[in-house]
């Protein structure tokens, strides 16, 4: 197979995406001031409740073909590296309000020219449940940011039944053999979170080529969580309770898959909402991530993964730059989300140098 090349020119920004970008960081600073007078504390404005925070490995594998052994898989070997999994409403809700998930890679020891203000040898993967990021551009960014930040004051009970008819509606539409993606986006079902894909829904560079990335479940006990479903009317943090319990009897092991860019106008670079065909370029393994048995919520790691560390998209590679619409409005965007948090809450934001930072 053939796979395109990345160069500077393959980005066509809109005229107006600047002013797009600022429309969100106003709009979502806005909704984490609602968030903050009501908990008294500023989270994040998105992925805010964790459900473990753990560390591990990735390990890069040898004899990877030529396309696929970029950037900081170019060299066979083992990084260590820190992982947060969170829920994806920018607030602290109960489970029953069961949105997309995130899963957050820190990767140490990553030598190599960094994008302008990273200054540490690490790269960051912000991963989220679904192939795609529906609202696709940055433009589309605003316009679905604007309509979920006027919802962050309604009552807990009304964002529940929003993800609930969420859900109702794909698991009819599976039964024709589709689904929505904004449906998935705003009422994922009750599975367990280290039973889920995670994926970058966004292109990236990828040394001389352009991919996606998807994080996929390997080890067998994580297979066998595939029927699990939470009562949610049960536990209200049923979730963390879940992933904390499986951490501390197993490893966690996931596969870390790249798709490779191979056709401009099957897959988009600028519109995120399109999911890029398996059967045009198929996720293929480029290293595996091994999350050992621990304690996945101590109070003292919990506190520095959810209130001091950090983890962007623009902490990355040059040769792993974010690319299209919606990765440059992100490149902005967690910047200033993470400042106004980390200055509400008086904490000193921290870009994570090295494993040795992290509490026990």
């Amino acid at each position: 197979m053939t796979y395109l090349r990345y160069a500077p020119d393959i980005e066509t920004p809109a005229p107006d995406e600047q002013k797009s970008i600022d429309g969100i960081i106003q709009g979502m600073t806005q909704q984490s001031q609602v968030v903050e007078k009501r908990e008294r504390h500023a989270v994040r404005a998105s992925h805010a409740k964790s459900s473990a925070c753990v560390t591990g490995e990735l390990v890069v594998p040898e004899g990877l073909p030529p396309e696929l052994a970029q950037g900081l898989f170019a060299k066979p070997g083992m990084h260590k590296v820190a992982v947060r999994f969170a829920q994806g409403p920018g607030e602290t809700l109960g489970d029953r309000v069961s949105t997309h998930r995130g899963m957050s890679i820190k990767v140490f020891g990553v030598p190599g020219e960094k994008l302008p203000g990273h200054d540490v040898e690490t790269q960051d993967f912000v991963l989220a449940t679904g192939t795609t990021f529906p609202s696709g551009t940055a433009a589309g960014f605003l316009r679905d940011g604007t309509v979920i930040g006027k919802a962050t004051g309604l009552p807990e009970g009304v964002k529940s039944a929003v993800a609930a008819t969420a859900r109702n509606l794909n698991r009819v539409l599976h039964a024709f053999g589709t689904e929505s993606a904004m449906a998935d986006f705003l009422g994922h079902p009750y599975s367990h979170p280290l039973a889920d894909s995670y994926f970058s829904q966004a292109p990236m560079r990828f040394g001389d080529y352009v991919a996606k990335l998807g994080a996929v479940p390997a080890s067998k006990a994580q297979l066998d969580l595939a029927e699990w479903r939470l009562d949610s009317h049960d536990d209200e943090d049923g979730f963390r309770h879940a992933a904390a319990a499986f951490f501390r009897d197993n490893e966690v092991v996931y596969e870390l898959k790249a798709q490779l860019w191979a056709d401009a106008e099957r897959q988009p670079i600028e519109d995120a909402s399109v999911d890029w065909p398996v059967a045009v370029s198929p996720y293929r393994t480029v290293a595996t991530l091994r999350l050992p048995r621990q304690d996945a919520y101590s109070p003292e790691r919990v506190h520095y993964f959810d209130e001091v560390m950090t983890f962007r998209p623009a902490h990355s590679l040059a040769e792993h730059r974010p690319l299209g619409s919606v990765m440059r409005a992100r490149l902005q965007v967690y910047r200033a989300l993470s400042d106004f948090r980390h200055r509400e809450n008086g904490v000193t934001a921290e870009n994570t140098a090295s494993p040795e930072s992290i509490p026990a």
